[in-house]
């Protein structure tokens, strides 16, 4: 199936004339107006489900505002746009692919080769937690260093350190950044006896992650022979042959497929390297907190669905506020790799200027996202958003239960939490304050994201929260969520660019000609380089 998605510009919708009718004339309103004019908005401006409550009542956002975010959704068919996704239509349509990382985690209804692949993870994992799987002198493996980047990196890197408290005893590293310096500090140390690499690449032949695997290679063959390649390495492909041609046995190869985008696949075989840290239960503990989120997403009304609503709230404040950024504020030193994970997700997704028609937008797109965990975001950028003069929409997460029992810490750091967010909407109105410097003006908005608990099953439906969230805002703004082009053109220069660098000819210094393709800023540079 192709053509799948509904193509409806968003500001020819009723809803949207209506929308910026309501932000001309509440555009002034306050937060605590909203309170005042509805006792009930705590409970009338938030939802939950099984161990999630959201309080989006800390917004600029009246009771007419909502309903006509409710009635866009409706009009640019988002409910179709959703069933489109899970009946498996090819919604990915300028790549040709449907997207279907959601059947990764539906254990009810999931494909064979899924299925199939879970149970080799399984196996793999267990043999190599309880040492049945050997190095080639015999020892146990006791170190996993994945090799990957994008999506190949960043959403492990992410799950592994949320789930640190869940850790067994292997010691997991990352390298993803071409840097030779930084992957020579994480091969320090590394007993090579008891050391696997797993490398993440669909077709084998991204620069970065074959550059770094390269040199691992060499690393290791400087200390084993090149028989024990089989013991020590693994794979996540697609390229039998290549993987073959490095020496990886076929057994320790496990795939990936075209219908699962790199940003949303550490469901799949790229999440190896978490259930090596976690154990396989742990892992699917994760895939089933995610499946508990789709079903969230799918079945519950868009008045009471998190995702939607959040994403209405985003929407709500990018086109009519004209608010660029959105902050993302973990109160748990544990999610401190979750907003990098989300920047990929949500601006490679959404950083879109062609709409699905084909057309220039004339409205806005993705949001820029960046933060980072409390309370250390208080000591640093939290000035810019409570005195600054940008306004910046925060989602605000934080976890109920801490995992140690110290709770004299959990009662410290959910009481910052709830500050901030009081702080941010309430300011210093109504207080005599003399000096212009400490006043707070308030009425900066946020959303709370309150979770009983940090799970491994917690954490899947925190980040399937955000997957639907983004994928709601692209449906809206009539783009393709799942294509990521932007990424294309740099990695083709590059080739260029190295070519010259490795090239043992000089650039001339009076004729640009004599060097297409290269800009004079970028000639210049690559002639100091060279020099």
């Amino acid at each position: 199936m192709s053509g799948t998605l509904p193509k409806i510009n968003p500001t020819q919708t009723a809803a949207w004339s209506a929308l910026e009718d309501l932000f001309e004339a509440q555009k002034d309103w306050s937060m605590a107006d909203l309170f005042l004019n509805d006792p009930g908005r705590a409970k009338n401006f938030s939802t939950e489900l099984d161990g999630f409550y959201l309080d989006y009542s800390k917004n600029l956002m009246s009771p007419e505002v909502r309903t006509q975010l409710l009635v866009l959704a409706d009009e640019v068919q988002l409910k179709k746009a959703i069933e489109a996704q899970f009946s498996g239509a090819l919604i990915n349509e300028t790549e040709g692919r449907a997207v279907g990382h959601a059947q990764l985690r539906n254990f009810e209804q999931m494909p064979d080769e899924v299925a199939q692949t879970l149970a080799r993870i399984k196996s793999f994992v267990t043999q190599v937690g309880n040492g049945d799987f050997k190095g080639h002198t015999g020892l146990p493996i006791t170190h996993v260093v994945n090799v990957g980047i994008g999506g190949s990196d960043l959403g492990p890197d992410m799950v592994c350190e949320a789930l640190a408290h869940y850790q067994n005893h292997l010691e997991l590293r990352f390298v993803s950044n071409v840097d030779g310096d930084h992957l020579h500090e994480q091969l320090k140390g590394l007993p090579v006896e008891q050391t696997l690499f797993v490398i993440v690449s669909k077709t084998f032949t991204t620069q970065e992650t074959l550059t770094n695997a390269q040199t691992i290679r060499g690393w290791f063959l400087s200390q084993a022979p090149e028989s024990a390649i089989a013991n020590h390495f693994a794979a996540v492909s697609t390229n039998l042959e290549a993987v073959g041609a490095f020496g990886i046995d076929s057994n320790l190869v496990f795939p990936m497929w075209d219908w699962v985008g790199g940003r949303f696949s550490l469901w799949s075989a790229v999440g190896l390297s978490i259930a090596l840290s976690v154990g396989y239960d742990h892992f699917e503990d994760l895939l089933r907190g995610a499946h508990a989120m789709d079903q969230h997403f799918t079945e519950t009304d868009f008045d009471q669905n998190m995702p939607v609503l959040m994403a209405l709230v985003s929407v709500w404040y990018n086109n009519f506020y004209g608010a660029e950024s959105e902050c993302i504020v973990p109160y748990s030193q544990y999610l401190s790799k979750f907003v990098a994970y989300l920047q990929q997700g949500i601006m490679e997704s959404n950083g879109k200027y062609v709409d699905r028609n084909g057309d220039v937008v004339n409205y806005q797109t993705g949001t820029v996202v960046w933060g980072s965990t409390g309370t250390n975001a208080q000591h640093a950028f939290f000035q810019l958003i409570h005195q600054g003069t940008k306004l910046i929409p925060a989602d605000f997460i934080a976890f109920k239960a801490c995992l140690y029992g110290e709770q004299d810490h959990q009662n410290k750091l959910l009481a910052n939490c709830l500050a901030q967010t009081q702080a941010l909407m309430s300011g210093t109105r109504g207080q005599d304050i003399e000096s212009p410097y400490r006043v707070f003006t308030g009425n900066k908005p946020t959303n709370t994201l309150l979770i009983d608990r940090l799970t491994p099953n917690r954490l899947g439906g925190l980040i399937a929260l955000y997957e639907h969230k983004l994928f709601v805002q692209g449906v809206i703004w009539n783009i393709f969520s799942y294509d990521q082009w932007g990424v294309e053109l740099g990695k083709k220069l590059a080739v260029n660019v190295l070519g010259s660098i490795e090239s043992s000819d000089g650039l001339d210094d009076s004729n640009q000609a004599n060097n297409p393709g290269f800009d004079p800023s970028t000639t210049e540079l690559l002639r100091r380089i060279k020099r």
